[in-house]
């Protein structure tokens, strides 16, 4: 119900914005900031020399002047304490927006007669542009919606591939500095991003559209005013809110993948609403289906055990087809209004995103231990998200409400075949259909106000997220053979494991709100002083069911063993369950059911001062409480069966220094942490037919605290363009990590606690204009940039008895180098755009040994996008052509020891290997 009214009011705002007013005249609108500090000045003036024409800037520094005739102007700024600003050459065309950001000094004498700086349109918007570089207070690194729009990159996990020191695992995940996903954390318009995935701590980033991204901020440092659980990076998303001006903008696009498109696709069962990325309710549970208690004993008789078997879904079939092309479609309106004499703004932004894609994975080869498995995969996916932002700016203040709603439909059919040798030489035939549907609901109502004349501001946020993840009808089937030449066997004689029918379902809300109060200060040169205090509560419930389908081998009307040579389209015939050949059996564990809550609690003071034009402090102190219980049904509800309760003092500096008015020093200590996540420390048991292993939780985890250390160099030579090189290093106190336990035939992984572990690296970063080759105008519109780190790190292993064959090795998801790098040009008066991508990780450990294996490192592959782009229709529309990971190399996984394949027995040492196909896609966008 939540997400349908959502959906009816994204509908009424978009036809309620639809009218488009058409202008003949421009606006001007921008940023106004302190050169030093990148702080909005609020209350700034900004006037139209020689006319009456102003405004001023608002609680975000932003200005808009409105209703400009077509022409060139002078602009006047004024701010109380700052030299006056005189920016000349500003020019201004009919319906179009002219974007001038402005960087302002403060005053350098006290003496009544005014200053007046003078600078042109070229010169301000270059000084706006250093100055927000420049002037953050941590070291981080980020991306601009101008750099956004040019890459092709569909959404924000491609984006994030782009940044500094940052990958990403399985197309989504985000790794910094070679942390995995459960060492960092997201926030979403200044709110913090829940975990999307059901078995670990990630937020998957493919969900949010990159168009609709104003800016994308990583902390690499941390600041009191951040929240403490991290140690790799924050990453801070915002989309956007006021829109420049009215517009209507439709993208549609087509995608090509080489080896998947116009080719064989084969699925389980389908219907129309899945194409929308809702089941219709056919594949799950029915309200009134019997209770766990009544099958385990036996209380059904045969005719409530035949209505309720079948009331399953039993479509085992296997249909066939082929692949369709990926479909891309979005509506995005945006509308502003000025309000009373004041000009007051009200924006909204609206935004309806569809995507369908059929892929396959024709031969993911599995070959090691006792497996020599070949698997056909097929995934049907369908994605649909919304976006609805609405903003009021009215004076010194601006109140947002934004809203994005995602929904992710992801049915997979594997056909494995091969043989296992574990439990005698045999080959099996292995069907698996896998349908996993998750959907985000986000909402955040945010303020900020400016208070009285010296530049003091309070911001607030209330956030509420749902996160529903549910595996509706995941069935699995085995036949297998005894020897060769012999018939395949349906394994339905019992149920496990591999003849098992999962039914679960998640829900997690989670309410925070936070109040942030800054107020300059008469300490030092300049001082700004910020309080803040949070809170966030979450509540988790989940279950699942083990349900399968039993062969009664005493019933002497069928041939049992004929009966078990059936096809899998026949297997679970009606004519079979109505007559009585199956029972009903569950697999039941008291901690398959838990539910989880925890508050987390945090109040921050810092301060942020100039002890002269040179050097620059941000320093304070972080407070989080926080308070976890879990409870399972294996112990009395009213005792938790996990629990934790943390107060921690987080403290952090960060030092500036100025070298330069084009180069910075830093420098920076910070205390961080990370908690385990509910689903680490629940003792529920899954087994993950794809990894071949069982995952479960590990209920006495402890928190991991984090000393950081960090130093830079950042050069910029020109306006968006940079050198930097930064060196860190991290010494963790319990760092979480999974425990594999493999010495029997069926491998566990859980987690652990580790006794030590550090990680340290390097990165370099660079992004130049090629005009030091050629003053001409190809070489201007070139832009190259790379980033390159080298990171290291080590982990030991625990001293429980157990003689693990590693006794350390680098944390899980690290890469030990990670290069990035491409090429910018646009022609033809930035008509014509082209771009050039590069990336390869190096090996990372993806799955960490235990006894009788060693850990699964990721081999290196190379990644080449590109992407070409034309506007057309007087630069309203735009073509795109678009490639991602033309070379298809293949994702390779294997078992090493000190660096070399290791072959502990068995048929050898490969993980996983498969190859993902190369994507093409074209698109056309048309902005109205």
């Amino acid at each position: 119900m939540k997400s349908k009214s959502l959906l009816l009011l994204i509908l009424s705002v978009f036809f309620f914005t639809l009218k488009i007013s058409a202008q003949g005249n421009g606006k001007i609108i921008g940023k106004i900031i302190d050169q030093k500090t990148s702080e909005t000045l609020i209350g700034a003036t900004v006037g139209i020399d020689g006319t009456t024409k102003g405004a001023a800037a608002n609680v975000d520094g932003r200005y808009v002047l409105t209703d400009v005739k077509p022409g060139k102007y002078t602009l006047v700024i004024k701010y109380i304490g700052y030299q006056t600003k005189s920016i000349s050459d500003v020019e201004v065309k009919a319906g179009q927006v002219t974007t001038l950001d402005i960087a302002m000094a403060s005053g350098a004498t006290t003496a009544l007669k005014e200053v007046v700086v003078k600078s042109t349109y070229r010169q301000a918007s270059v000084a706006s542009l250093y100055a927000t570089q420049k002037n953050s207070a941590s070291i981080s690194d980020g991306i601009s919606s101008e750099l956004i729009r040019r890459a092709p990159d569909r959404n924000t996990s491609d984006v994030l591939k782009r940044v500094s020191g940052t990958t990403i695992q399985d197309n989504k995940f985000v790794i910094v500095r070679g942390l995995s996903d459960r060492y960092n954390s997201a926030s979403l318009d200044g709110a913090p991003l829940p975990s999307t995935e059901p078995n670990r701590k990630a937020f998957s980033f493919d969900i949010v559209p990159s168009n609709l991204v104003e800016n994308i901020v990583i902390s690499k440092t941390a600041t009191p005013d951040l929240q403490g659980d991290f140690a790799g990076g924050s990453v801070q998303i915002q989309t956007k809110d006021i829109p420049d001006q009215n517009f209507v903008s439709l993208n549609v696009g087509v995608g090509y993948n080489s080896q998947s498109t116009f080719k064989d696709f084969q699925n389980g069962y389908r219907n129309a609403s899945d194409y929308f990325g809702f089941d219709n309710g056919t594949r799950k549970l029915v309200s009134n289906f019997p209770t766990t208690n009544q099958i385990v004993n036996r209380q059904l008789s045969q005719t409530q055990t035949i209505q309720s078997i079948n009331s399953l879904n039993n479509d085992f079939s296997i249909y066939r087809s082929n692949a369709l092309p990926t479909q891309n479609y979005q509506l995005t309106v945006g509308n502003v209004q000025e309000i009373g004499a004041n000009k007051n703004r009200f924006g909204t932004t609206v935004s309806l995103t569809y995507r369908n894609s059929q892929t396959t994975v024709p031969d993911l080869i599995q070959q090691f231990d006792n497996y020599d498995y070949h698997s056909a995969q097929y995934k049907f996916s369908t994605n649909i998200g919304a976006l609805a932002n609405f903003a009021y700016s009215f004076g010194k203040n601006k109140i947002t409400f934004k809203n994005l709603y995602n929904r992710t439909f992801d049915d997979q059919f594997t056909y494995r075949t091969g043989s296992n040798t574990s439990d005698g030489s045999y080959d099996s035939r292995f069907y698996a259909n896998d349908l996993l549907e998750k959907s985000l609901l986000k909402s955040t109502l945010e303020g900020e106000h400016g208070l009285g004349a010296k530049n003091s501001k309070i911001k607030w946020n209330l956030g509420f997220s749902n996160i529903i993840n549910d595996q509706p009808d995941q069935r699995k089937t085995n036949y297998r053979q005894g020897a060769a030449g012999e018939p395949f066997y349906a394994q339905v004689t019992g149920l496990a494991k591999q003849n098992a029918r999962v039914f679960s379902h998640l829900n997690e809300n989670i309410y925070s709100g936070k109040v942030d109060y800054s107020v300059p200060v008469d300490l030092f040169k300049q001082s700004t002083l910020k309080l803040g205090v949070y809170s966030q509560y979450r509540k988790r419930d989940f279950n699942a069911r083990f349900l399968g389908l039993v062969i009664n081998t005493s019933n002497t009307q069928y041939d049992i063993n004929t009966i078990l040579q059936r096809p899998i389209q026949t297997i679970f015939g009606p004519n079979l369950i109505n007559n009585g050949l199956y029972s009903l059996d569950e697999i039941s564990n008291p901690t398959d059911r838990y539910d989880a809550n925890s508050w987390t609690n945090a109040g921050y003071a810092m301060l942020d001062s100039k002890f002269s034009e040179k050097i620059r402090v941000v320093y304070g102190l972080r407070v989080e409480k926080f308070d976890l219980k879990l409870h399972t049904e294996e112990t009395d509800m009213q005792q938790p069966r996990a629990q934790l309760n943390n107060t921690d003092f987080l403290p952090s500096i960060n030092f500036t220094y100025a070298l330069t008015q084009r180069a910075n020093f830093r420098a920076s200590y910070y205390r961080t942490l990370a908690r385990p996540e509910f689903r680490e420390l629940a003792p529920f048991a899954f087994y993950d037919y794809e990894l071949l292993a069982t995952l479960q939780g590990e209920p006495n985890l402890k928190r991991t605290l984090i000393d950081n250390a960090d130093l830079r160099y950042e050069f910029y030579p020109a306006a968006g363009q940079i050198f930097s090189i930064s060196a860190f290093y991290k010494k963790f106190q319990n760092a979480i990590e999974p425990k594999i336990e493999d010495s029997n035939s069926s491998t566990t992984i859980s987690y652990f606690n580790s006794k030590s572990a550090y990680v340290y690296g390097f990165e370099l970063e660079a992004r130049k204009t090629l005009d030091f080759i050629n003053g001409g105008n190809f070489f201007k519109n070139t832009t190259a940039y790379a980033n390159f780190s080298l990171n290291r790190s080590k982990v030991t292993n625990p001293n429980d008895g157990i003689v693990r064959l590693e006794k350390s090795r680098p944390l899980v998801g690290q890469s030990p180098y990670v290069i990035n790098a491409g090429l910018q040009h646009n022609e033809l008066d930035n008509k014509l755009s082209i771009n050039v991508l590069y990336n390869r990780l190096g090996k990372r450990i993806f799955y960490a040994g235990g006894e009788r294996f060693s850990s699964v490192y990721e081999q290196p592959r190379n990644v080449l996008d590109f992407q070409i782009g034309y506007k057309v229709l007087k630069s309203k529309g735009e073509i795109k052509f678009s490639a991602s990971d033309v070379l298809n190399q293949k994702y390779n996984f294997i078992y090493e020891l000190d660096g070399k394949p290791y072959i502990p027995s068995g048929t050898g040492y490969t993980f996983k290997s498969y190859l993902p196909g190369a994507n093409y896609a074209l698109s056309f966008n048309y902005t109205f």
